[in-house]
């Protein structure tokens, strides 16, 4: 399942601390401030989950898939994110416990 906003503000809701606009609110603004840092250039670390990192990509050369002509396309920002060794380690627990399926059959 895919977490989602809402889903968050559910989780935040359900710890009984805030109300659900509240907790909405919380998390629009966390988000907002993550975006606007991220605009800036700046990265975001996050202390046991991660870092957001703008990384800047250079002019390249590119095809339309339709119909194969060739073209430029420009330089642009992207964000990258890498996790933290404490995430990785906990994510890599999870994989451990997980039971094994039979070789050649896949979930």
């Amino acid at each position: 399942m895919t977490l989602t906003k809402a889903h968050i503000v559910e989780k935040l809701f359900a710890h009984n601390i805030f109300t659900k606009g509240e907790s909405a609110h919380i998390i629009e603004t966390l988000f907002e401030i993550v975006k606007q840092t991220l605009e800036e250039g700046d990265d975001v670390l996050i202390s046991g989950f991660g870092k957001f990192t703008v990384n800047e990509k250079n002019q390249r050369r590119g095809r339309n898939p339709q119909t194969g002509e060739p073209l430029t396309l420009p330089p642009r920002r992207v964000v990258t994110f890498k996790c933290s060794g404490i995430l990785r380690e906990k994510i890599n627990q999870v994989e451990e416990e997980k039971p094994k399926m039979p070789s050649g059959r896949r979930r």
